[in-house]
């Protein structure tokens, strides 16, 4: 059985709370840090450890295993002094892994610096991906692999149904790769799908190539 992995969460505010949460539901250890013991109760019945501290007390962070952490996370709410401060003295402290909630461009830019190994902005995140899901409801999901690459779910084409893989010729045509066929109504999945494959409506294709690429084929109709 694998270890458990143990994170550490700096900042019990809606973000941390949920982040904890759901974590936690994975069967992974959190450590909550927050100064307010009322953030820290709603979620006592989940984490491993609740900590009533200040997040940049450099003497309290020693006293977290910060070394043997899969990932420390930050999310102190709009104050970036107190982001900057927690994110330099996690990283002095040996952090393998710190991610950090970031307020503004130039913030994430300063975090970075400081070695932040990524800044996330859930806002911005979660509206991108539901203005993606709005525009282009035949995308049932997506996932970036790379600054150029990413890998995508779409439901078949109404244009491609009824052809074979090597008739739709979709990686010569717009530069897709396909890398797998789900039949929804069956529940079965082809890896790797030679070019005598049959395309049906009840199909989904997994695809995987540049966001050019991919927006062709998400606005096939």
């Amino acid at each position: 059985m694998a270890p458990t992995k143990k994170f550490i969460m700096l900042g019990m505010g809606s973000f941390g709370t949920a982040l904890t949460r759901k974590l936690a539901s994975n069967g992974c250890q959190v450590t909550g840090v927050d100064q307010r013991r009322e953030r820290l109760d709603l979620v006592k019945n989940v984490v491993h450890e609740a900590v009533i501290g200040d997040s940049t007390d450099r003497q309290l962070l020693e006293n977290l295993a910060i070394r043997d952490a899969t990932a420390v996370f930050i999310s102190l709410g709009e104050n970036i002094s107190t982001s900057l401060l927690a994110t330099l003295h996690v990283k002095e402290l040996g952090a393998r892994n710190v991610i950090v909630k970031g307020v503004t461009l130039e913030h994430g830019k300063i975090l970075e610096h400081l070695g932040a190994d990524r800044v996330v902005f859930p806002e911005e995140e979660v509206a991108r991906e539901l203005a993606d899901r709005m525009t282009w409801p035949n995308v049932l999901d997506y996932l970036p692999i790379d600054p150029d690459y990413s890998v995508a779910e779409v439901a078949m084409p109404a244009s491609l149904s009824g052809r074979t893989l090597a008739d739709a010729n979709l990686r010569s045509r717009i530069g897709v790769h396909v890398m797998g066929i789900k039949d929804v109504m069956r529940g079965k999945f082809e890896m790797f799908p030679d070019g005598k494959t049959m395309l049906l409506d009840d199909q989904v294709l997994l695809v995987v190539g540049r966001e050019k690429e991919l927006a062709a084929l998400r606005e096939m109709a």
